[in-house]
């Protein structure tokens, strides 16, 4: 049993270390094949854990040389625009000025059932509302609705506003956010004073933002949780 769960936390760290190394994306947003070196690393990595009699280090040594190529492809690809085409394909315009592109739907095996859904949860329920929809290599549909369907924003209505960076997370925890601190343009004396103003202390407190404008969030932690 002892041997199991050494073998399952060494696995554990390298499938981590893999992914990290891959960088960091959702499942909804990984490339062709990054999704096949995921699920081969997922597959691999069981072997060893369902077998105790296969050496640890034969599950190891193909995790981390699929990690490898995967590293050297995106090397490749990122300087090469025709192989990452090869690889991830190109975007394709699925609707047009409100009119649907049927044949490219085929081409892409996409239905109009999946169509509707990527429509409706970018709060679109009518296809001739949208100027442009793209299948992007990822699998995810970008949608582009036409001027008269787009929220009014400040700049349509000539309203300006000084940029702002938006909240940070100053303390969380209980802990203080030094880098937070930072970015917003505030020390610890102004910490110290938001807390005052709150009757309370950081150890005390669950979840702080503030901003470089000096405003300021605070939600206490609730008496009897773990800290």
């Amino acid at each position: 049993m002892g041997v199991v769960l050494i073998r399952s936390f060494i696995l554990y760290i390298v499938v981590i270390f893999g992914v990290r190394l891959m960088g960091k994306r959702q499942l909804g947003e990984l490339q062709p094949s990054e999704l096949v070196i995921t699920i081969l690393i997922s597959n691999i990595a069981t072997l060893p854990l369902e077998d105790p009699d296969i050496p640890l280090f034969i599950g190891i040594l193909p995790i981390l040389t699929l990690v490898c190529y995967e590293v050297i492809m995106s090397w490749i690809t990122l300087r090469s625009l025709r192989m990452r085409r090869m690889i991830s394909g190109r975007p394709k315009i699925i609707i047009r000025n409100g009119q649907i592109e049927q044949a490219t739907l085929q081409d892409l095996r996409l239905s109009v059932d999946d169509l509707m859904t990527a429509l409706r949860s970018n709060q679109i329920f009518d296809p001739a509302q949208v100027q442009f929809a793209i299948m992007e290599t990822t699998g995810t549909i970008s949608v582009y609705p036409k001027p008269e369907y787009q929220p009014l924003t400040q700049g349509d209505v000539q309203l300006k506003r000084p940029p702002q960076n938006p909240p940070a997370v100053v303390i969380q925890d209980g802990k203080v956010m030094e880098k937070s601190l930072v970015m917003i343009e505030k020390n610890d004396a102004w910490l110290e004073q938001r807390l005052a103003e709150h009757r309370l202390t950081a150890e005390e407190v669950f979840l702080m933002l503030g901003d470089s404008s000096g405003a300021c969030t605070v939600i206490p932690r609730k008496r009897g949780c773990a800290e």
